[in-house]
């Protein structure tokens, strides 16, 4: 059955069963966790530190405030202060929480002291953190790593090249989707150059739920900052001027679910297609910005629709990802960070996650 045809089912009646489930798995006996040493204070990253004990977190960017909750414990923290508030009585850290490299961290005195006294770490059961969730409606995803060989993409004061940071971050999300039972197509898995055309051409021969393509910006402001995410843009949505096009973006239609179709056939078809995959690629867009600006401090730009041509040429929800502003002396120190990376990835896929449990349907009985 074709990824269109189950379009056109989905459109017009079919409801999905989805069956979830739950349990707990084993894991390392240690918990190890990166440490940073700041004016002579150790340091731990909170937002890892949560996620192994499965305590819920909120992070309001303009508050800088943290909120903690699990069982009947709740601790309240503010980016710069050094007190807390612990299930309501205040507590004095002796060192401030801060934000390193674009990461929230908290003194490892708090760590030992309060945090590991009200949420206990258990080495053999896994809590699953707030919004986590199995992938059981996404089954396939092809994840394009922008630029590659001979186009760099933007380049940083220090030399730093998009088209490594697009590739670092495309295989760090490749892992976490695969470790969730997701198969993974990547456009590039090397320093090599792929047309766009190309890569819409695998897209699309992959028949995947998602397309994701990576990539950095630049801008000649430097003082331009932040992470941005576009999907597919409205000024094509009109039916004729689809199929007008398809003589330079012979994409649409080479897939074997047009084949023979009549114009006035093609048309409603790509109105259905669009209408859905554009619909879903906003979903997932917020959804990705909402959990970075969570998991980080990065200035959120937001989602906005463009008209690239990865966007356009392939038929499943599909969104681009602009990690940061190479053009930007902090932002390509970030970049620069393989835990910051790792950051990055991490909230990008926890974006997925929910995408994923807002899209199952209900179960019907």
């Amino acid at each position: 059955m074709t990824k269109l045809f189950k379009l056109l089912l989905l459109v017009t009646s079919c409801c999905l069963l989805v069956t979830l489930f739950s349990g707990c798995g084993t894991c390392p006996v240690r918990e190890d966790l990166v440490t940073y040493d700041i004016k002579g204070t150790t340091y731990v990253p909170l937002i890892p530190l949560c996620e192994k004990r499965g305590v819920a977190w909120e992070y309001d960017t303009y508050s800088k405030t943290i909120s903690l909750s699990g069982g009947t414990h709740k601790i309240s923290l503010r980016v710069g202060d050094a007190l807390a508030l612990v299930d309501g009585r205040p507590e004095h850290l002796r060192h401030p929480v801060e934000i390193y490299q674009g990461v929230i961290v908290v003194p490892l005195r708090f760590k030992e002291l309060v945090f590991d006294d009200l949420f206990k770490y258990s080495p053999c059961t896994v809590v699953r953190p707030k919004g986590e969730f199995p992938l059981t409606s996404i089954k396939k995803v092809v994840i394009d790593a922008g630029h590659g060989g001979n186009d760099p993409g933007a380049i940083g004061r220090t030399g730093l090249r998009e088209k490594d940071v697009n590739l670092d971050i495309a295989k760090r999300l490749s892992k976490l989707l695969r470790d969730e039972g997701v198969e993974v197509v990547m456009t590039r898995s090397s320093d090599v150059f792929v047309s766009l055309g190309r890569r819409c051409s695998i897209a699309n021969n992959a028949n995947a739920d998602l397309f994701i393509s990576i990539h950095a910006n630049a801008n000649p402001v430097r003082s331009l900052n932040g992470l941005e995410i576009y999907y597919i843009t409205p000024k094509i949505s009109d039916s004729k001027r689809a199929i007008s096009s398809a003589g330079e973006d012979q994409l649409y239609f080479d897939n074997a679910s047009f084949s023979g179709k009549s114009l006035n056939t093609k048309a409603i078809l790509w109105d259905m297609i669009y209408t859905y995959n554009r619909a879903e690629s906003i979903g997932l867009a917020n959804q990705i910005c909402k959990s970075v600006g969570h998991a980080s401090n990065v200035r959120i730009i937001g989602a906005k629709a463009a008209n690239f041509q990865v966007l356009r040429c392939t038929l499943m929800p599909s969104i681009l990802i602009e990690t940061g502003f190479l053009s930007n002396r902090e932002e390509e120190t970030l970049l620069k960070n393989s835990f910051y990376r790792q950051q990055i990835t991490d909230a990008i896929m926890q974006g997925i996650r929910q995408y994923a449990r807002d899209n199952v349907s209900p179960e019907v009985f």
